[in-house]
């Protein structure tokens, strides 16, 4: 029996909760190449994009952030070095560099605005940093 549009993407990749790095390293090549279709990526292949953007973030929860007993310092340490960004990234949370250097370094809180503004930021919920 033939298969349907999106059967056939998902039989390719046969997506599933990725428990490895080197799972890990092939749902990620697999979603940069749809990512990389931009506008030419059929509704399928949108489909199938978007559970493995799922799985990527289940991964990425599960492994990515350090433990909930971490300092609110510590998590935005860990999450600026897994994203990439750097203090500078951080001016429109914190306003001066002074403060973000105090709160990086737990010498300053984290107010309940600068943790809303680092969960947008980080895309993950304000109450890792209070």
């Amino acid at each position: 029996m033939p298969t349907t549009s999106y059967e056939q993407p998902l039989l390719e990749a046969l997506p599933a909760r990725i428990e490895s790095e080197a799972q890990y390293e092939q749902v990620g090549e697999r979603l940069g190449a749809l990512i990389g279709k931009g506008r030419g990526r059929t509704k399928d292949e949108t489909k199938l994009m978007r559970l493995l953007v799922l799985l990527v973030e289940d991964y990425d929860r599960r492994n990515a952030l350090p433990p909930e007993e971490s300092t609110p310092p510590e998590m935005v340490r860990v999450l600026m070095e897994h994203s990439g960004k750097a203090a500078a990234d951080l001016l429109p949370v914190f306003g001066q560099r002074s403060h973000v250097h105090e709160a990086l370094n737990g010498k300053r809180p984290i107010s309940a605005e600068q943790a809303r503004k680092l969960g947008k930021l980080f895309g993950v919920a304000a109450r890792l940093f209070v």
